[in-house]
């Protein structure tokens, strides 16, 4: 018998129809002599619609713990609907918040780690012949307060349930037909991916790609399990993610591009006319990380303005640029740099795939599609299997189109975007 791990996101239960349609899926499944268990989100935009209702209610920041409280109440709606759905079918079900099911996490509002799932009640329903439905997103402290893992955070809950349930497979349904080299809404002819490694995901994941959330990618990592990315609007098989295959294999001897990744929620802090002698890189970087704000990229550069000095640049989350460029500001008496740069709203692109690293013309093609679409590059980082470039955000959606044709990288026919809104 398998087990799976199915995994539907807020748009594939948006609604009452939505709803029922993935109840179907499910008791076929089940029918079809599975054990599943099942993860849900939020109906389509509840959680955005729950933020907002905290801001009408509290224009400052509200307090953490009663955020997670009210944000937490929308996978709760979902798994209880989805369960009398599944009902319906004569199928028994049963709904479990995060808590119920065992996932334990630290004590950080708003952003919470797991640190160990339990699931006995979980695994009792489906012993029992029963399908299990479990609030994602959300789980309850070692203090024994609801917390909530942050935005996409129902896809770490699947995973760490598929590891925890020792599951064939975990299925995360969406609302295209799997991962694509690019976002089928900004690249209509985008191409789906049916096969991809585990680290080409994680730095799709880490640099834009909105399909699965990174801690998601990993934990099934760590913990070896075996994901399937498809959607809940079809019966198409969707994207593969491999772990264990290794990055080369004998017909890897041309660059692969497996896709491109974009960020637009990004900006970028620069410390100006820091003197350069070593530390100074440490100290403004451990400034920012003291605040509990995560960098992205980092450039760092003789300065044009004194010989003896040096300019640092990183980018951050845009809602983080307030409490970077204070945590920054505060080292320049006493390091005694010149200024604090802030640009908000800039956009990142990456190109992802195996074997750049050993074909040089990668970049310079990467490199002349940027300068043919009149995009101007600000920052550069590599790694074995990625190009990122940090641009003007405005410049971004074309930057992506230019280099999705340059590699030849476009489908013969549209990519199918079967729901959700963007937001």
């Amino acid at each position: 018998m398998t087990l799976l791990v199915m995994k539907f996101g807020g748009s594939s239960v948006a609604d009452a129809e939505a709803m029922r349609r993935v109840a179907q899926r499910v008791v076929a499944t089940h029918r079809a002599g599975n054990q599943v268990a099942v993860v849900v989100s939020a109906m389509g935009d509840t959680t955005d619609e729950l933020l907002d209702l905290a801001g009408q209610i509290s224009p400052g920041p509200p307090p953490e713990r009663e955020l997670d409280m009210l944000l937490s109440a929308g996978e709760r709606i979902s798994m209880a609907l989805l369960a009398m759905a599944i009902e319906q079918h004569g199928v028994p079900a049963k709904s479990f918040t995060g808590a119920q099911a065992g996932m334990r996490t630290d004590t950080a509002h708003g952003r919470a780690r797991l640190l160990d799932v339990q699931p006995e009640r979980v695994r009792a329903t489906l012993d029992a012949g029963g399908v299990a439905i479990v609030a994602g997103f959300q789980g309850i402290s070692t203090d024994d307060d609801i917390t909530t893992l942050g935005r996409g955070g129902s896809d770490t809950t699947a995973v760490a349930l598929a590891a925890a349930l020792d599951a064939d497979v975990c299925e995360i349904y969406t609302d295209v037909d799997g991962l694509y080299t690019a976002d089928p809404r900004i690249v209509p002819t985008a191409r789906r991916v049916t096969r991809l490694t585990i680290e080409e995901t994680l730095e799709m994941a880490a640099h834009g790609a909105k399909i699965l959330h990174l801690r998601a990618v990993e934990y099934a990592r760590r913990f070896h399990v075996p994901l399937h990315v498809r959607s809940s609007f079809s019966d198409k098989e969707g994207t593969w993610i491999l772990v264990g295959r290794p990055l080369t294999e004998d017909t890897m001897e041309e660059p692969i591009i497996s896709g491109i990744a974009h960020d637009k929620s990004l900006g970028k802090v620069t410390a100006v006319g820091i003197p350069d002698r070593p530390g100074a890189a440490a100290a403004v970087v451990g400034a920012v990380a003291r605040a509990g704000v995560s960098i992205d990229m980092i450039v760092q550069n003789v300065s044009t303005s004194d010989a003896h000095t040096s300019d640092i640049s990183f980018t951050i989350p845009d809602t983080d640029g307030q409490t970077a460029v204070a945590a920054v500001r505060a080292l320049q008496d006493e390091m005694g740099f010149a200024d604090v740069l802030y640009t908000s709203h800039v956009g990142k692109l990456s190109l992802v795939g195996a074997g750049m690293r050993s074909n040089p013309s990668v970049a310079s093609d990467l490199f002349a599609a940027l300068a043919g679409a009149g995009v101007n590059i600000e920052m550069i980082s590599t790694s074995e299997i990625r190009i990122s470039v940090i641009c003007d955000q405005s410049d971004l959606e074309d930057a992506v189109r230019a280099v999705h044709t340059a590699f030849e990288l476009d489908a013969e026919e549209d990519a199918v975007v079967y729901g959700g809104t963007g937001r």
